[in-house]
């Protein structure tokens, strides 16, 4: 055994063992109990960053401990390769995407290896490739074929200089994040897949989901957005845009007698035949093309409208209300119609304040309070006033009573709406999946046949940074259907597409069908799902739709794809920068000198070259714009896999946020160095003679107590809440132990040690696997540790033959004493009433209680 932790020789031939011996490649076996173990796949950026360690470190200490448990363990690892954020790499390094992502994918796949994780590569798929994308759109065109994916022409954004279209997250202040040229509001021909079809069943089966965050169900839920509400007629005086009125849809019918005026959206049919003879409403129009429709953007940008000069028809007084359009107002969303009630909602109350519109209070607090409408809208619900015959009524009631009305005067409606809309999975960027659709000559369309797929996305292409190359190309464009000329579909999937499947294949990456049933169906759902929170909506969301696709279609059987969830926590870490006129220019980490006190606290932050004095940012998320990220790689080359994989475990719950320091990842390194000079002077002490538990001495049986403690404790931490973290706290306290009690002075002792050190070491094996290998072949086990079984505690180990108790007077500590672990109650009270430094605290007073807490205290009430 070598004399000091050589991490680098050690990790280095563990990693040889597992890819000789394929010690990660699985395949189906009805004898064993499957555990489906998966991080959300990566996207091919280049370099990995800490939040991609902590991840898949994670992910692979779950997967180790259910081998050990026993489990058929699949762990796959793939790309996540398509997108624009490629493409727009490609183009800044003069280069084809194809080329960047394969070149970044065998990058990082280096990295993960050296990280030690259990993958089984044989699976390995990446989402740019036609053999994985071919059946994507073949299932594409099933869809097509049941009517649940179809074309509509739909408002995106766009910019006329590019020629594409922007997500909401790309107009920044009405312009293009690339090339500030100003963004229309654009309508244009749009693939959607009809997600609204199954809102209900998305909504009802977050309640099969109890492993999920709340947090994650309660964010889908309000996504998904089901409310029950009444959907009226507004009548026109006369005809408009061959309409005679519009519909509304609210939650709130019972605001309904305080309706003052109704915005349309700026694309409303309504809007955009007014502004056909009104100049002033035009440009109005035309302005609302250029602003963001990002939810957040739309709650906090200025309120703006225009009086159209008609008016409409209230659907119960039949009194006229002044039609507005409103730039708040989207036209996807609903009817595109919104009945304004300034007294009642905030968003109408700003606009009316800034228009100088009626206010009409019709909503009183039902317990009386005193409401000021002049400073805000009261929006909660109470008791009609100002409403007629509905005076009087609570919600419920006038929700009834209201919509009662409206159904008989054959103005409304009671209906479910769902906030949720239909995926658009149409993008008009190259670097993407074909969409599967031939258009034919007379305008019409249809989908490509199977012995057609897949449509090949080029991969040697010139990037310009304006049009898509398939676009550009018109020879692409050309394909023949049975003789007949037909031109391909030149938009590509939302990525997303790709992502929400992928789990699946990894089931059967090499099958010449989307999916094996039989394989699928053995290892879904997948048991364990490890991500950010980040993803809580969409991925999560389409996966979920698109599982119940397949199921639809008769792959899969179960109904979701991810039976438990775990949103890991960020990675943080300090930042620094330099204040230059008011501007942030921030300092990597490396290029900072930090002086601390003695209790460890910062106290100075300067920059090592020059000496300047630096502002800290705080401890925030790690990122490449702050310069406060760590290179995983450098750490590995510094410290080892081990020591990354041992501080990201213990430095914090997987759950929660992890706060990077130096001192912690040293504070791993010298762990393991202690562990290894342990086991080194355990093997060199001689060999352990047989266990012989009646013949222990006490500080033999404390260590064994200690030793079999451990294993419980670890064993709860590891299966209930995966608290990693004190489940190496509690190894650490293991090994003080076996330093302070382990007793080498005879065969009898060594065995007690070698028992607590074998014990460390397995259950250190899904955390640190390479030094585990190592020292588990340095004890002599001819069995590799990732095949050994979990350590299961003795119950008899863990009886304690005396017991330490703290004494109370009155609620406060003043005593602690030995007592026989199966002492009675009435004697440990007669223990506790004659403790010496007890004694002190009730002398000359009257005992009216005593109360005992077994196994832990003795509380003694005197006055």
């Amino acid at each position: 055994m070598k004399d000091s932790y050589q991490p680098a020789a050690i990790e280095q031939a563990a990693q040889a063992y597992w890819d000789a011996n394929q010690s990660f490649e699985v395949t189906e076996d009805p004898s064993k109990e499957k555990f489906y173990c998966l991080a959300m796949f990566p996207y091919p950026s280049g370099r990995l960053h800490m939040g991609h360690v902590r991840n898949y470190t994670i992910t692979d200490v779950i997967a180790r401990y259910q081998r050990m448990q026993g489990k058929n363990v699949l762990h796959p690892m793939g790309w996540d390769a398509f997108g624009l954020p490629a493409e727009n790499a490609a183009i800044k390094n003069k280069t084809a995407p194809a080329k960047w992502t394969y070149s970044n994918t065998e990058y990082m796949k280096t990295q993960l290896r050296s990280l030690g994780f259990g993958i089984d590569w044989s699976r390995e798929l990446t989402t740019c490739k036609p053999d994985y994308y071919k059946w994507e759109q073949w299932f594409f065109t099933r869809l097509y074929e049941k009517g649940l994916a179809y074309k509509k022409v739909s408002a995106v954004n766009w910019c006329p200089h590019d020629e594409t279209v922007l997500a909401n997250e790309q107009v920044v202040e009405g312009c293009c994040w690339r090339c500030d040229t100003p963004v229309e509001r654009k309508e244009i021909p749009q693939w959607f897949i009809r997600i609204t079809d199954y809102a209900e069943e998305l909504l009802n089966d977050l309640d099969k989901l109890p492993h999920w965050p709340e947090q994650v169900r309660t964010m889908q839920r309000n996504w998904i957005g089901k409310s029950r509400g009444v959907e009226m007629r507004f009548d026109l005086p006369t005809e408009i845009a061959a309409t005679t009125g519009f519909d509304v849809y609210t939650t709130r019918p019972d605001t309904l007698m305080g309706v003052t005026y109704v915005s349309l959206a700026a694309e409303h049919p309504i809007a955009l035949e007014l502004a056909k003879t009104n100049a002033e409403l035009a440009a109005f129009i035309e302005s609302c093309k250029t602003q963001s429709v990002a939810e957040a953007d739309m709650a906090n940008m200025e309120k703006r409208g225009i009086d159209t000069g008609i008016t409409c028809l209230h659907p119960i007084t039949g009194e006229e209300v002044a039609l507005w359009v409103a730039n708040y107002v989207l036209m996807d969303y609903g009817s595109g119609a919104v009945m304004a009630v300034p007294a009642h909602d905030q968003r109408d109350w700003e606009f009316a304040r800034k228009y100088g519109l009626e206010i009409k209070q019709v909503i009183a607090p039902a317990k009386g309070e005193d409401i000021d409408l002049e400073k805000e809208a009261f929006v909660e619900k109470g008791l009609l006033v100002n409403s007629g015959e509905f005076d009087g009524l609570d919600f419920v009631a006038a929700f009834e009573a209201i919509s009662q009305t409206l159904i008989a005067a054959d103005k409304g409606r009671v209906t479910t709406n769902y906030r949720l809309r239909d995926w658009g999975v149409s993008r008009q960027r190259y670097w993407g999946a074909p969409i599967p659709i031939f258009n034919l000559p007379d305008g019409g369309e249809i989908p490509v046949p199977l012995d057609k797929l897949p449509i090949l996305l080029p991969e040697d292409v010139e990037m310009d940074g304006v049009q898509s190359p398939i676009k550009a190309d018109p020879s692409w464009r050309k394909d023949d259907l049975n003789g007949q000329s037909v031109e391909r579909e030149t938009d590509t999937f939302d990525t997303f597409m790709e992502s929400s499947w992928y789990y699946a294949r990894f089931t059967c990456p090499n099958a010449d069908t989307m999916l094996d049933p039989d394989k699928a169906n053995y290892w879904l759902p997948v048991d364990q799902y490890v991500g950010g929170i980040e993803h809580a909506i969409l991925h999560l969301l389409y996966a979920r739709f698109f599982h119940k696709l397949m199921r639809d279609e008769g792959l899969v059987k179960t109904d979701e794809p991810f039976e438990r969830l775990l949103c890991q926590g960020m990675v943080l870490a300090d930042s620094f920068y330099r204040n230059d006129d008011g501007k942030k220019e921030w300092i990597a980490l490396d290029q900072v000198n930090i002086e601390r006190d003695d209790k460890g606290r910062m106290v100075k932050a300067s920059h090592k070259e020059s000496g300047e004095v630096l502002e800290c940012g705080g401890i925030i998320k790690m990122s490449k714009s702050k310069l406060n990220t760590v290179d995983p790689e450098e750490l590995v080359q510094r410290y080892g896999a081990d020591t990354v994989r041992l501080f990201s475990m213990f430095a914090a719950p997987p759950d929660q946020s992890l706060e990077w320091t130096d001192s912690g990842v040293e504070g791993a390194f010298r762990f393991l160095k202690k562990l290894w000079k342990t086991v080194q002077a355990h093997i060199e002490a001689g060999e352990p003679g047989e266990l012989q538990t009646t013949s222990l001495t006490d500080q033999q049986r404390d260590l064994r107590r200690k030793t079999h403690e451990t294993i419980k404790k670890v064993s709860d931490d590891c299966s209930q809440n995966h608290k990693f973290n004190t489940a190496v706290a509690a190894v650490m306290e293991l090994m003080n132990e076996v330093t302070r009690k382990g007793d080498r002075s005879n065969a009898l002792g060594l065995a007690v040690e070698r028992e607590a050190i074998e014990a460390a070491i397995l259950l250190l094996a899904p955390i640190v696997p390479h030094i585990s290998h190592a020292l588990w072949q340095e004890l002599g086990k001819k069995t590799p540790i990732l095949d050994e079984s979990w350590p299961v505690f003795e119950e008899a180990a863990l009886k304690k033959d005396s017991i330490e108790l703290v004494v109370q007077v009155n609620g406060k500590v003043r005593a602690k004493m030995e007592a026989p672990a199966d002492a009675a109650n009435d004697e440990l009270e007669r223990a506790a009433l004659a403790n010496e430094n007890v004694q002190k605290f009730i002398s000359g007073k009257m005992i009216r209680k005593v109360i005992v807490v077994p196994n832990k205290l003795v509380n003694v009430v005197a006055n």
